[in-house]
């Protein structure tokens, strides 16, 4: 259930209850399969929703795109797979926190340091959940700044930030393709800083697969 904000009915003070206390019972997984609940671009009038999940999925999917094309292209050793892995569970928190629309996150620096603290809280809950042995695995895909701070983990940091760039950006270009002109602002923000990335990848994947997604069904069947 969630509240008419979006945001999840299950308060951060109820850890006990939602972990599964005094029994083998683990509720870690079963509350990340609700992010399919939760709704993205909240502010924002869409031609089609956007779940968590869906976009955790996405941002998977570019993530293997970028460091297949780091590995292939560009002779880097990436380790794909771990990548992936942290893409998966990127924005896990949000099964807690709802997502936060970036207006509202980065309006000032006081509302940004608050909501750091409440996602490290409800980081602090999902970890809370895993079983002990398994808590390990699962620290630094979900823990604040777990995978920067882990050495397996912190040179793919990158490659999910810039793939959880691209799917804002893929977002806005299929909004606008379908006349919806509410994204057309988004779209100048977000494309700016990736044009202008370092990320040699990023650049290849918005000549080589971006123009895509401005085609109908038709156009890219043919």
């Amino acid at each position: 259930m969630t509240h008419a904000d979006g945001m999840p009915e299950a308060t951060l003070s109820s850890d006990v209850a939602a972990s599964g206390a005094g029994t083998d019972e683990s509720h870690f997984l079963a509350y990340l399969y609700r992010l399919r609940l939760i709704e993205r671009w909240s502010l924002m009038r869409n031609t089609l929703r956007e779940s968590a999940a869906e976009h955790s999925f996405n941002v998977a999917l570019l993530t293997h795109a970028l460091c297949t094309i780091a590995r292939e292209v560009f002779g880097k050793d990436v380790d794909t797979d771990k990548a992936v892995t942290l893409a998966i569970f990127h924005d896990a928190t949000e099964v807690i926190t709802g997502d936060i629309p970036t207006p509202v996150k980065h309006h000032n620096p006081a509302i940004l340091a608050s909501l750091r603290e409440i996602e490290a809280l409800a980081s602090d809950r999902l970890l809370g959940m895993v079983p002990a042995t398994l808590r390990a695995t699962y620290a630094p895909l979900i823990a604040p700044n777990g995978a920067s701070s882990d050495p397996a983990y912190a040179p793919l940091v990158p490659y999910v930030k810039a793939a959880d760039k691209l799917d804002a950006y893929l977002k806005c270009v299929a909004e606008l393709a379908a006349g919806n002109r509410e994204f057309a602002v988004a779209r100048r923000q977000i494309e700016a800083p990736l044009r202008a990335s370092q990320m040699p990848e990023v650049q290849y994947f918005l000549d080589h697969f971006a123009p895509s997604f401005e085609r109908t069904l038709d156009e890219i069947a043919e």
